[in-house]
């Protein structure tokens, strides 16, 4: 628009002072001389607009029209045309100046805006390096914290499991020994569920610390989700929570350790359960995406009805020992997040203070990975 409209309005401008010019009796010459120098505005805006070219195209044009105006008006007077050739002379000198000058200011002005290009760039390169060296450094901490979890795990194994197996032992033995109802019953009862809550801790430690060898199979994730469901349904309904599978209807079948995947989706399920208050819902289902093509991925996606993660809590969750729970570990995620990491996924949490949590875990899988269906 501007490109048409600059043109237009010079042309006008020119054609409206020469008419001033052409119409003005000669017998008033001081508005001639201020006409006269109106000529500047077109002619120095063209150079301003268009540089070089059009500030020298603009002054040709002014002296173009103005031209026989000396010539035929005031023709016979050789002073005044001397004057007035001179200030087309003028016209012109100031046209190609001015262009010059506008033009270099122009070029400079782009080289100064590639420049900031190359700078924004540059730092957008550095924003992203830095990111990856916070999340190498975050890496490492972790790295750290499993080094010492392994050296802590095998003595746990030796100094605490034994002697738990030997007390649950012990308890079960005492608990014969008095009959249901009876207060000492009771106490044997607390005393076996907190032994077992221990070496689940001790179990946990050993799965983070340790690098199990994976037992790879032919696994169906559809399967393994409704072993999940049967698992948990029977805790589910006593929290009067609704669980439910949407499957998508063709299943993921693909070589991974079932055992292990099974225990990351077991974390990830009882994380959401205990997050969802009763008369809620947690919903599993799943997606295959670009089925057709090589980079075939397998989404499955755990939703609750809870109160959700503020942002704060939300970077923290995958740091082993980090937990919100009384009796929590801190460690059900994070060795969810290895072991779908130790398979090639991924695994991201979204949530939203008083909306709820969805958990989707993301498995590549093999173009021929689906039982044959992709």
């Amino acid at each position: 628009m501007k490109k048409v409209a600059r043109p237009f309005i010079l042309l006008l401008s020119i054609i409206g002072i020469s008419l001033l010019h052409y119409l003005t009796p000669l017998n008033m010459p001081y508005l001639h001389d201020i006409y006269q120098r109106l000529y500047y505005l077109p002619i120095i805006l063209a150079a301003i607009w268009f540089g070089f070219r059009g500030g020298l195209t603009c002054s040709l044009v002014v002296s173009i029209a103005y031209a026989p105006h000396i010539l035929f008006q005031w023709g016979g007077e050789i002073v005044v045309e001397i004057e007035k050739y001179l200030e087309i002379v003028l016209y012109n000198i100031v046209g190609a100046v001015t262009g010059l000058l506008a033009q270099r200011e122009r070029e400079r002005s782009i080289e100064l805006q590639k420049t900031a290009e190359g700078l924004k760039a540059s730092y957008r390169t550095l924003e992203q390096q830095s990111e990856r060296i916070i999340a190498i450094e975050e890496q490492l901490r972790r790295s750290e914290k499993l080094s010492t979890l392994g050296e802590m795990a095998a003595v746990l194994a030796h100094e605490i499991r034994n002697p738990l197996g030997s007390i649950r032992g012990t308890a079960e033995i005492l608990r014969d020994d008095y009959k249901l109802g009876d207060p000492k019953h009771e106490f044997i009862e607390i005393q076996i569920r907190e032994t077992e809550r221990l070496n689940r801790v001790v179990e946990d430690f050993l799965h983070m610390s340790r690098q199990q060898p994976m037992k790879l199979h032919q696994c169906s994730i559809q399967s393994e989700l409704e072993m999940i469901i049967t698992l948990v349904s029977s805790d589910a309904k006593n929290r009067h929570i609704f669980l439910e599978l949407q499957a998508h209807p063709l299943d993921a079948v693909f070589r991974a350790d079932g055992e292990k995947l099974r225990q990351a989706f077991l974390n990830i399920v009882i994380n959401a359960i205990q997050a969802t208050p009763p008369g809620g819902n947690v919903i599993i289902s799943t997606e295959l995406r670009d089925e057709n093509t090589p980079n075939a991925q397998y989404n499955i996606r755990f939703r609750d009805s809870g109160s959700g993660i503020d942002a704060d809590t939300l970077t923290k969750i995958f740091e082993p020992f980090y937990t919100t729970k009384p009796d929590g570990t801190g460690l059900g995620l994070a060795i969810a997040k290895k072991i779908i990491e130790s398979h090639g996924g991924a695994l991201l949490v979204e949530s939203e203070p008083g909306h709820g949590t969805t958990v989707t875990v993301t498995l590549p899988i093999q173009k021929d990975a689906t039982g044959g269906k992709l």
